[in-house]
């Protein structure tokens, strides 16, 4: 039986939901946390590093211009897609001459074959080798060989001459971008060469890859990736329609179809999704300023990010990586590749690599993300978030542009002083915890068994001397971590922090669990007093202990009674540092920590403390 959609009243027993409904709600709910506000969506609002506001509701005054603004999948301007149906391509990296692990890929699920050549990397001679048994007219091949993109790109030439038969993929020029990583000068000469030669008789082969992973991995917003990108494009773009002999001598369609884009996927599924479709708006910009609306479709490759691995607690590196496949997938990636989970320890080992390989058949092959065109798309968030980012990004491509272009930009160092600076807020909140990191500043395992792998190029990520730097936010407290096991592994004992607990526990659990978190994240081991308000019973637990540094937990009701003698008799018996978990000043405190305090701080304080109290107690011996 067909119900006609008039009679068709899904929520016909519900009052209707309005935007002011809802802050009424939300009001209510604030205001019993203790939260006094007249603006509820100003107060449960967040800023991104681009200054885009991020609001909790979206409704459809929320949506940017007109209804029909992002068009429609395979139309300019692209943003919903330009990517054939359903799926996308599987594309794995290989940093190693391996055929059988080239072949493993490509017979479980892999699709095409991303491979770094050169420095610490396949080297240009072992190319025919890894590419033995691989179908070069099947499987694409991308190259990523820096300087050496020449002799890479003959070698592929020579092989695909030698079977007599077509390659695809793309030889991977990127002179701007290796710039960028290794601090050179751009040299357009070798991208303009095989441009030309791709165009003229191997229409399944691109030439330049536009990598903007470089300017995500040092740090750098998703707009001024974007705007990075693109800038270097329209630099490309000149480039490749330039008359010879300077310039490739291409008509503008066939220079855009010289071109591929590469961006980072990261575990913020929506600022990933919203990215990758704010990058085809834009690029369809530039194409309609040249004169080519309908060749302006974008062709992406999105690589799980460098930045956001880490080397501790290794395993939610597949969360992380899970996530942000999906959102490029949902995105309107065309290509995707998922980095292993033990990427940045080194070689990724074969678990891994199958790993990072199902993460992909999963949601291809299960979930079925590839087979619907934007599913973002019509979404009053998702819409709004696409349109500013794209905003923001236009403008950083300005700013570029009349600085003289990318290649100008970087060389008067205003791209790396924009990054460094978006690098530093990232830092700091990160180091607040107020971006925490799964497994490293939050829920840290102190004995947690290390993950070794062998030397190697595991990352898709350059940080040359010289060039623009791989920031992994995780990395200061990582290193607070091999600090840690390093005094482990020498004296045999973790450096401990006694956590005073002071009165019940029902008292003091809340404020001993936080104290614990902030203190394992630096790889400290803690202890508790137990219950107990006595400062002598307290301080004896200490010595006994073998603590060097102490910190108080409890309510604030018994730290105004307690917290000045029991901070008394911690010092009578020798802490170096006594630290109270809460806010307040207390006779007898050093310093606090709270939710949003500078907890690599308070770490490097107290790693400082216990070392210099270990080298007293040496000397006075």
């Amino acid at each position: 039986m067909t119900v006609p959609p008039e009679e068709l009243r899904l929520a016909a027993d519900f009052p209707p939901a309005t935007r002011e409904s809802w802050r009424e709600s939300a009001l209510a709910v604030l205001r019993k946390s203790g939260i006094e506000t007249d603006d509820p969506e100003r107060a449960l609002s967040a800023t991104t590093y681009d200054g885009l506001t991020v609001r909790p509701l979206y409704d459809a005054a929320d949506a940017p211009g007109a209804p029909d603004a992002s068009g429609v999948p395979g139309r300019a301007p692209y943003v919903r897609g330009d990517r054939p149906l359903p799926g996308w391509d599987v594309r794995q990296r290989h940093a190693v001459a391996d055929p059988d692990a080239v072949l493993a890929d490509l017979e479980n699920g892999v699709t095409s074959l991303w491979l770094a050549v050169g420095r610490e990397a396949i080297p240009v001679a072992e190319l025919p080798r890894v590419l033995a048994g691989v179908y070069l007219d099947l499987a694409p091949v991308v190259l990523d060989a820096g300087a050496e993109t020449a002799a890479a790109a003959e070698a592929l030439f020579a092989l695909a001459a030698e079977r007599g038969t077509p390659v695809r993929g793309n030889l991977g020029a990127d002179p701007i971008g290796l710039a960028a990583r290794t601090g050179g000068a751009p040299d357009l000469g070798v991208a303009v060469e095989q441009a030309a030669r791709c165009a003229a008789g191997h229409p399944g082969l691109r030439a330049v890859t536009v990598d903007a992973t470089p300017y995500h991995d040092a740090g750098g917003s998703d707009a001024e990736e974007l705007g990075c990108s693109i800038a270097t494009g329209v630099a490309y773009l000149r480039a490749l329609t330039a008359p010879r002999p300077g310039g490739a001598g291409l008509s503008v369609p066939e220079a855009l179809a010289q071109i591929d884009f590469r961006y980072a996927a990261t575990a913020d599924q929506f600022l990933t999704v919203a990215k990758l479709r704010a990058a085809r708006r834009l690029w369809a910009r530039v194409a309609e300023a040249c004169g080519a609306p309908g060749d302006g479709g974008q062709r992406q490759h999105a690589v799980t990010s460098s930045a956001m691995m880490t080397a501790r607690d290794p395993w939610v590196n597949m969360l992380r990586t899970t996530v942000a496949c999906f959102a490029a997938g949902v995105g309107g990636a065309g290509a995707v590749t998922v980095q292993p989970f033990d990427a940045c320890l080194g070689l990724p080992d074969d678990f891994a690599r199958r790993i990072a390989r199902n993460t992909q058949t999963l949601l291809l092959e299960e979930a079925h993300v590839g087979r619907v065109a934007d599913p973002a798309g019509g979404s009053w968030y998702a819409e709004s978030l696409t349109a500013g980012l794209a905003e923001a990004a236009w403008a950083w491509f300005q700013e570029i542009e009349r600085a003289g272009g990318m290649a100008a930009a970087l060389a008067s160092g205003l791209v790396q002083a924009r990054l460094a600076a978006t690098a530093a807020r990232r830092a700091q909140d990160v180091g607040h915890r107020r971006a925490p990191i799964t497994g490293v500043s939050e829920f840290a395992d102190p004995a947690e068994k290390p993950v070794v792998r062998r030397p190697g190029t595991g990352l898709a990520a350059w940080g040359e001397d010289g060039g623009l730097p791989l920031v992994r936010p995780a990395a200061p407290f990582e290193e607070l971590r091999d600090r840690a096991d390093a005094i482990a592994a020498e004296t045999g004992a973790r450096p401990l922090v006694f956590l005073a607990t002071i009165g019940p526990v029902a008292a003091h659990t809340a404020r001993a669990s936080f104290a614990a978190n902030l203190f394992q994240a630096g790889g400290l081991a803690t202890t508790t007093a137990g219950a107990t308000t006595d400062p002598a019973e307290i301080a004896a637990a200490y010595a006994r202990s073998g603590a060097r540094v102490a910190c108080l937990c409890s309510a604030d009701k018994l730290y105004a009674e307690h917290a000045a003698p029991v901070a008394a008799a911690l010092r009578e018996a020798g802490a170096a540092r006594v630290w109270l978990a809460g806010r307040g000043e207390y006779e007898g405190v050093d310093g606090t920590l709270y939710a949003g305090c500078d907890a690599l701080a308070v770490l490097r304080a107290t790693f400082a403390d216990i070392e210099k109290a270990d080298i007293e107690k040496e000397v006075t011996r």
